[in-house]
C-alpha cells in the first residue's frame, strides 16, 4: 500500500513522508493490469512447464508460419542487408578489443543472430559483438594467454618475439570456454525464471559501468593508433601504469600508422555527422565503417603499406567455416567468475533494449525468454570459436530504422556476413590494424557523452552519482572491490556479482 504523511514544519511549509511497498516485474504487471487474471500467482512448477512448451521454448514457431513475405518481406531483406554490412567492420574491430584474431569478430557476427532467430522474442535488436563485452572477453585472455607465456626461446637466450600462432590460438580457447560457461549461466537463469534480474540493476550502475569500460577500451586501441608496444600491467592501477608507459613510448610513435589512425578518425567523424545531418533524407544510412575499411584496404594493397611503411595489418584470413571443436574444460575454473558477469552484464543491454523497442511497436518481449535465447546463442557460438554477445545499440537501432519487422532481419546479415567468410575475407588481409582501432575509438563517442551524467545525477540524486562514480573509479583503477573470505573476485566481476546476489535474496518476491 502506498501511504503519504503529512507534516506542519515551524516555517509553514509542508513535508511529505511517503512509502511504498517495494515490487517486483510481475506485480508491477499484476498491478498495471498486463496480466492475464490465469497467469498470475502460478506457481513454480507451471511457469516451468509453459517455459519448455514448444511454443514457449521456440518462439519463431508463433509467428513465422504467418509470415507475409508481401508485407514484411522487403523491409526485412533492406533492413538486414543494412545490419550485415556493419557487422563486418564491427565484428573485426570489436575481436581487437576482445584481443583475439579479427576473423573470430566475423564468426561471432554470423552464428548467433540464427540462433536468436530462433529462440529470441524481440523483433528488433540485432545480436553480434559488443563493445563492453570484447572487453571483458580482453580481459580474461590477455590475463590467462599473455605475451609473457609465449616468448620464443633461442637456447638460453630469449628473443623480444612472440609466438603469435600460439598465443592466439590459446586465447581462442579461452574465450570459446568463458562464452560458453556464460551462455550455459543464462540459459539456467532463463529456465528457473530469473529474468526479473535485469528490473534490479540501476541505470546508474549500469551507465557508470559502461563509461569506466570505455576508458579502457581507449586504452587498448592506442597501441594500434600509435603503433607502438607497451607492456602489459594487472592490479591496481594497471591502467595509469600502461598509460604511463605508453607516454614514455611517444617518442617511438610510428608516424605513418598515426597519420592512418589519424585520417581515418577524421573521416569517419566527419561522415558520421553527415549521416546525422542527413538522415532525414537518407533512405538507409551511408555504410560509413565498410566504405572505411574497403578504401584503406585498396589503399594499402596498392602501396604495399605493410612492406614499404612497417605498417602493422590483418593478415591472413582464413576462407571458410570453423568446425565445431568442444572448448577447453580445463580452463572454466579460472574464467566462471568473468563467465558469470558477462552473462548478467549481456542480458542487461539485451533485454533493456528489447524492452525499448516493444514498448514503441506495441509487442511484448518476454524476460526469461530473453535470458534463454542470448544463453543458447552464446553456447552455441562457443562451440564455433565465437566470443559473447548481446544485442548491440548501433545496428539495432539502424535494423528499427531502416524498416525491419522481424527476426528475419538477422538472418539476412548473417548471409551477408557467411559470403564474406566463404568468399570475401581474403580481400581484408592488407587491411590496417589502426583503421579497425580508429572504428572503435569512434564509436566510442556516445559512452564517453556518459560522463555529463555526474552533472545531471548531482542535480537530482547524490546517492546515485555516489554508486555511478564508484564504479567508475574501481574499473579504472583497476581495484579489487571486495573479496570473499580469502578467494579474490575478478574486477570485472565483482560489481554485477554483488548486485545479482542482491537479487537473489529479493527471489522470494518472485
Amino acid at each position: 500500500a502506498i501511504y503519504n504523511k503529512i507534516e506542519k514544519m515551524d516555517s509553514g511549509h509542508t513535508e511529505y513522508y511517503v512509502q511504498r511497498e517495494i515490487i517486483d516485474e510481475q506485480r508491477l504487471k499484476e498491478r498495471s493490469q498486463r496480466m492475464d487474471p490465469s497467469q498470475i500467482n502460478l506457481p513454480i512448477s507451471h511457469r516451468l512447464k509453459k517455459s519448455l512448451s514448444i511454443v514457449g521454448f521456440l518462439p519463431v514457431l508463433s509467428w513465422l508460419p504467418r509470415y507475409s513475405i508481401w508485407d514484411y518481406g522487403m523491409p526485412d531483406l533492406i533492413s538486414g542487408i543494412s545490419v550485415g554490412i556493419m557487422h563486418l567492420p564491427q565484428g573485426m574491430a570489436y575481436a581487437l578489443l576482445a584481443s583475439l584474431p579479427p576473423v573470430f569478430g566475423l564468426y561471432t557476427s554470423l552464428y548467433p543472430p540464427l540462433i536468436y532467430f530462433i529462440f529470441g522474442t524481440s523483433r528488433h535488436i540485432s545480436i553480434g559483438t559488443f563493445t563492453i563485452l570484447s572487453i571483458m572477453i580482453g580481459s580474461v585472455t590477455e590475463r590467462l594467454a599473455p605475451d609473457s607465456d609465449f616468448l620464443i626461446y633461442n637456447g638460453t637466450n630469449v628473443t623480444e618475439e612472440v609466438d603469435i600462432i600460439s598465443r592466439d590460438f590459446y586465447r581462442v580457447q579461452v574465450a570459446a570456454a568463458a562464452t560458453v560457461l556464460g551462455g550455459l549461466i543464462q540459459v539456467v537463469l532463463g529456465l528457473v525464471q530469473f529474468g526479473f534480474v535485469g528490473t534490479y540493476l540501476s541505470e546508474p550502475l549500469v551507465r557508470g559501468y559502461t563509461t569506466a569500460a570505455s576508458a579502457h577500451a581507449v586504452v587498448a586501441q592506442l597501441k594500434y593508433i600509435l603503433g607502438v608496444s607497451p607492456k602489459r600491467f594487472s592490479g591496481p592501477l594497471s591502467i595509469v601504469y600502461t598509460l604511463a608507459d605508453l607516454f614514455m613510448l611517444l617518442p617511438q610513435t610510428h608516424l605513418p600508422t598515426l597519420l592512418a589512425s589519424v585520417v581515418s578518425i577524421v573521416v569517419l567523424i566527419t561522415a558520421k555527422e553527415l549521416n546525422t545531418a542527413l538522415r532525414q533524407k537518407l533512405l538507409v544510412p551511408i555504410p560509413v565503417e565498410l566504405c572505411t575499411i574497403v578504401v584503406a584496404t585498396v589503399i594499402s594493397f596498392y602501396t604495399r603499406l605493410s612492406k614499404t611503411y612497417k605498417i602493422s595489418v590483418v593478415g591472413e584470413i582464413p576462407s571458410g567455416l570453423q568446425l565445431p571443436s568442444i572448448p577447453n574444460a580445463s580452463v572454466f575454473s579460472e574464467v566462471v567468475l568473468d563467465a558469470f558477469a558477462m552473462a548478467i552484464v549481456g542480458y542487461a543491454i539485451s533485454i533493456s533494449l528489447g524492452k525499448t523497442f516493444a514498448l514503441k511497436h506495441g509487442y511484448k518481449v518476454d524476460s526469461n525468454q530473453e535470458l534463454v535465447a542470448l544463453g543458447l546463442s552464446n553456447t552455441f557460438g562457443g562451440f564455433f570459436q565465437c566470443f559473447s554477445v548481446c544485442s548491440s545499440m548501433s545496428r539495432s537501432l539502424i535494423q528499427e530504422s531502416t524498416g525491419g519487422k522481424t527476426q528475419i532481419a538477422g538472418v539476412v546479415s548473417g548471409v551477408i556476413v557467411l559470403v564474406t567468410v566463404l568468399k570475401l575475407g581474403s580481400l581484408f588481409q592488407e587491411l590496417p590494424k589502426a583503421v579497425l582501432a580508429a572504428i572503435v575509438f569512434v564509436n566510442l563517442k556516445g559512452m564517453f557523452k556518459q560522463y555529463y551524467d555526474i552533472v545531471t545525477l548531482w542535480r537530482s540524486s547524490k546517492i546515485d552519482l555516489v554508486s555511478c562514480a564508484k564504479v567508475i573509479k574501481g574499473l579504472i583503477e583497476k581495484v579489487k572491490i571486495f573479496q570473499l573470505q580469502s578467494f579474490p573476485i575478478s574486477n570485472l566481476s565483482a560489481v554485477f556479482l554483488t548486485t545479482v546476489i542482491c537479487s537473489i535474496l529479493l527471489l522470494h518476491h518472485v
